[in-house]
């Protein structure tokens, strides 16, 4: 079987700004793929499908975790989500670098938030953000 990643599938796009998200995500990295389809079951167990759009383009989003990350970090997160000179909450697309793949086909995405940020500060100063997703608008060439 081929080694196919979502990089294959995507667009070469330009980000809104020319910062890049570079930190390594510390639990596993879930990709997910949909497709603006929509399947309509009939009462005889009859199928109808419908693809929306004519490029049937998948869409990626991808999770990322960091459950124990130095103040530093933490506040690069918390920098990309809130400042508009970065993310902008969900509102501008940024580069990341995927971490997931393996080192020698690592590639960055042109991704925007896709989710609220929380940040988890424990006694101690440990800090952690859980659960961010991203949206994959396209690659970089």
């Amino acid at each position: 079987m081929a080694a196919i990643e979502m990089y294959d599938y995507l667009a070469i796009v330009a980000a809104d700004n020319n910062q890049t998200l570079d930190l390594k995500s510390q639990r596993t990295i879930v990709e997910t793929g949909t497709k603006k389809q929509e399947i309509h079951e009939g009462d005889d167990g009859s199928e109808e499908r419908i693809d929306f759009g004519t490029n049937n383009i998948t869409n990626f989003k991808v999770s990322l975790q960091w459950v124990n990350i130095s103040e530093s970090n933490a506040g690069t997160l918390m920098l990309f989500w809130n400042d508009s000179s970065y993310g902008s909450g969900k509102a501008k697309s940024f580069k990341w670098i995927n971490y997931g793949e393996p080192a020698g086909s690592r590639h960055t995405y042109v991704v925007r938030f896709d989710s609220d940020i929380k940040r988890d500060v424990e006694i101690g100063y440990h800090y952690g953000v859980t659960n961010i997703v991203l949206k994959v608008l396209g690659k970089i060439s």
